[in-house]
């Protein structure tokens, strides 16, 4: 998924103006309790979420932004773990059982999984928001998650239309039967992503066609999930407003009342408003505050692990990136120990492979370097010796203090070990992901973070006419390698044919791996269960606060 990003500050000026007058009572009143404590006492999370969601339709959506509020609202057939993120939690489907093979899989949906407006979660709901996500009219980025069941890419693709061909069938309304196009023992950790979650049909055909990509069924007044929460409110660029199910089927359980997501992107503003006891989170973390935060806030400073990884795409259908040379001389000029030393400074480790390492037991390749002297001469056969002749070109990034002082240090990187002018546009979060998409970019700042425990999650974007590529690559022995992924029938020719695809992404290098991710941000001390997770997913059903008393 696309991790979130950063903004523009006039849109934020309703929240900097609270969180400077919250200061203001702070100071004057002692007495005046936080909002954010005001907010605990009454089941309310304040959460900064870190930009404003391109959209809640979780079949169009790729976002982390995006998925924070998804998760929320829609729960799929397995559910996020409360601490652990490779363990599969009973979700809409209160068990399941796989062939020996693990090839096809029986789900038993629960009989009290309820829609919000009391209609029954059924198996036919999914395979209709399977079909929906397989569209190929939608236009889903995500739908090559669902090649993995049998006939799904046909259909997608459109060399099938009967979609009764595709490995989905409901033995009755509460039992649901997947057929893979060979075995996946990771297919649990699949599902918990929001692409494989359900939309009410009803409320589909109420507002379009199932593959209208424009409806009006997300909005507040519209919405009917299965989720822990209901859609109570959304003002652009404001908030969002989540409210405790009535229907959910595991309410009771349930400490928090209410959620509130806040679109902060600016790390300085994200940071002020916590510390004006205006949030619970900040989302991140101005990068030269981190030391301040390790001497002076250590229970409120959190570092963790994170399957992610930071990135710039290349747009390889335009001349000089389309040259393979040029390509792998950008990735040997680049210092990336000094950027994680001396820029991020949060524990990221520097990325000389594509996929993050330790992804279960996954031998991560790891063959790049930082090696001027070869970059200067792949430069030179391009074309373009001591950077003579090379066309100027831009980084582009979503607004971020962040993501521009990495991009300042790669940027004189490259001006100084290869002499080319590389300059910096930034442009706002839609904007910057609907450019990416169509190739409008010559390098693009880019992350990822995984969407299971796989390291597929990583490779599979790469093949060819993926939603999610993104540079204009392909390579049909690269769509080979990853098929062959697929159908392995053993994790080591699975985690080998992945190698082997890896190995040669990083031959051709359409992308520039920067940094391995953590993440980092603070968190008031009040919050529990909040709990390191390698992918950052919250099961809020679990979440509640401690206020000492």
């Amino acid at each position: 998924m696309n991790p979130d990003r950063t903004n523009i500050f006039f849109k934020m000026w309703p929240i900097i103006a609270l969180a400077a007058f919250s200061i203001l009572i702070a100071t004057g009143c002692g007495k005046k309790e936080k909002p954010s404590l005001k907010a605990a006492r009454e089941g309310i999370l304040l959460f900064n979420n870190g930009t404003e969601p391109k959209g809640l339709d979780p079949h169009i959506v790729t976002g982390v932004p995006e998925n924070h509020i998804i998760s929320s609202l829609i729960e799929g057939l397995i559910a996020y773990h409360v601490d652990d993120d490779s363990i599969p939690a009973p979700g809409v489907a209160e068990r399941w059982e796989p062939t020996e093979n693990y090839k096809v899989w029986t789900f038993f949906l629960r009989e009290d999984a309820l829609w919000s407006n009391g209609d029954p979660v059924t198996s036919h709901d999914f395979i209709y928001s399977y079909k929906r996500m397989l569209s190929p009219n939608l236009g889903a980025e995500y739908a090559d998650m669902l090649y993995i069941i049998e006939g799904g890419e046909a259909y997608n693709r459109g060399e099938n239309t009967d979609f009764d061909k595709v490995g989905l069938k409901a033995i009755d309304d509460k039992t649901l039967r997947v057929t893979l196009v060979g075995p996946t023992p990771y297919f649990l950790s699949m599902l918990k992503h929001y692409s494989w979650f359900p939309v009410h049909p009803p409320t589909i055909e109420k507002f379009g066609k199932i593959d209208d990509r424009v409806s009006q069924w997300s909005r507040p007044e519209n919405f009917v999930g299965n989720g822990a929460f209901v859609l109570a409110e959304w003002k652009v660029n404001q908030i969002i407003r989540v409210t405790k199910s009535p229907t959910y089927w595991d309410r009771d359980i349930m400490k928090l009342n209410e959620i509130r997501f806040f679109p902060i992107e600016n790390p300085n503003t994200d940071e002020t408003t916590f510390l004006a006891g205006q949030a619970h989170n900040t989302n991140t973390l101005p990068v030269e505050k981190i030391p301040y935060h390790k001497k002076n806030n250590p229970d409120l400073l959190h570092i963790e692990p994170y399957h992610g990884v930071y990135f710039y795409r290349l747009n390889t259908t335009r001349p000089p990136m389309d040259d393979v040379r040029v390509r792998m001389a950008l990735n040997l000029s680049l210092d990336r120990v000094l950027i994680v030393e001396q820029v991020t400074k949060g524990g990221q480790r520097p990325a000389y492979g594509y996929t993050p390492d330790g992804m279960s037991g996954y031998p991560t390749p790891q063959p790049l370097s930082y090696d001027v002297e070869k970059a200067r001469t792949l430069l030179a056969e391009a074309g373009f010796p001591n950077g003579e002749g090379f066309p100027p070109m831009d980084i582009l990034i979503n607004t971020s203090e962040n993501h521009k002082k990495i991009a300042e240090a790669i940027q004189e990187m490259w001006r100084k070990n290869l002499n080319i002018p590389i300059s910096i546009s930034n442009q706002e979060w839609k904007v910057y992901l609907d450019a990416q998409t169509n190739l409008q970019y010559d390098l693009s700042r880019s992350g990822w973070i995984a969407d299971f425990t796989d390291p597929i999650t990583f490779l599979d974007m790469y093949t060819t006419g993926n939603g999610n590529n993104d540079t204009g690559w392909a390579n049909p022995e690269y769509d080979r390698l990853i098929n062959k992924a697929k159908q392995a029938n053993s994790p080591e020719e699975h985690f080998t044919a992945l190698e082997s695809a890896e190995k040669l992404l990083l031959t051709e290098v359409p992308i520039v791996p920067i940094y391995w991710y953590t993440r980092v941000y603070l968190l008031d001390p009040i919050v529990i269960n909040w709990n390191p997770k390698l992918l950052d997913n919250r099961p809020y059903k679990y979440i509640y606060f401690d206020l000492g008393e």
